[in-house]
């Protein structure tokens, strides 16, 4: 009996490490493309769209660079809700953010 016991203990073990591993990967693979990360003292955005068409855009949000992130963000909350990150050096995000600080004026 003794013997039995001992045998599981590791096969135990081995299963509860592998059961926390699978906990700690699952998260980390369902970031969309372009989303932010929730709000902390770290850059916001890992991935960034050159573009969104403006007829899809609600609001955007302009971070600048300071202690939590050194560059500027840009995200824009669209119109079904989802949050997405854009680029903040391309040519359409620029007239994004020009058109809509032109319109809220």
């Amino acid at each position: 009996m003794a013997r039995a016991a001992t045998a599981a203990a590791p096969r135990a073990l081995r299963l509860l490490g592998a059961a926390l591993l699978l906990l700690l990967l699952v998260p980390a693979g369902r970031r969309a493309a372009g989303a932010p990360v929730a709000a902390e003292l770290r850059c916001q955005c890992l991935q960034t769209l050159q573009g969104i068409h403006l007829k899809n855009i609600q609001n955007v949000k302009v971070t600048p660079s300071g202690p939590h992130c050194a560059q500027t963000e840009v995200i824009a909350t669209l119109k079904n809700g989802q949050e997405v990150c854009l680029n903040p050096e391309a040519p359409m995000v620029k007239k994004i953010i020009n058109k809509m600080l032109n319109n809220s004026n």
